[in-house]
């Protein structure tokens, strides 16, 4: 009796440790899944707030559609004026490599598609309506890190072309224009 209770005693505490140990690693994977994200998202929005990307993480958006959000601004910005040439091109790149988007990232690979053919109007609302669905969910200080990073990159593009051979301040009307309408869309 003492052994079969013995063996009883034993199976019913091999179950619970193969039970908790599945539950403790499944937490650990969890909590690598989720630092990856993080720092994926991390580099995708460089900002340094780690509570805005845990924000973010929260709202269920991943790296993908945080650089689709980041990236979208840039390309409105290079198709400003209806036509992309390869000096312009170069710059861009070269001003998106300064933000972090470096070459041969995805980041990079997107832009690069873009920079070939103009973003689609309708994924230029897609970005619009996406900006103003999630606003609501963002706190001020959030708010202005999203604002103030998507028109500084947007930013950094109009002004990396230059003006005309170099000269000026490189910055066209129409340029502008799209930097107005990102303000205004940025601004809530």
């Amino acid at each position: 009796m003492e052994s079969s209770l013995h063996s009883a005693a034993k199976a019913l505490e091999d179950a619970f440790f193969a039970k908790e140990n599945a539950r403790l690693l499944e937490q650990l994977r969890t909590k690598a899944e989720k630092e990856e994200k993080r720092k994926a998202l991390r580099a995708a929005i460089q900002v340094e707030d780690e509570g805005l990307i845990d924000h973010l993480l929260e709202l269920g958006l991943g790296p993908e559609t945080v650089l689709a959000v980041t990236l979208v601004p840039l390309a409105m910005v290079a198709w400003a004026d209806g036509s992309m040439q390869p000096k312009e091109r170069e710059a861009i790149l070269r001003a998106a490599a300064e933000k972090g988007i470096t070459p041969g990232s995805i980041a990079q690979q997107v832009l690069d598609s873009w920079l070939t053919q103009p973003p689609s109007p309708k994924l230029i609302e897609a970005w619009k309506l996406y900006i103003r669905t999630i606003w609501p969910s963002l706190t001020p200080h959030e708010h202005e890190e999203v604002r103030q990073a998507g028109l500084e990159r947007a930013r950094g593009v109009a002004e990396a072309a230059g003006g005309f051979l170099g000269l000026g301040s490189g910055v066209t009307a129409k340029e502008r224009a799209v930097l107005d309408e990102l303000a205004q869309v940025l601004a809530g």
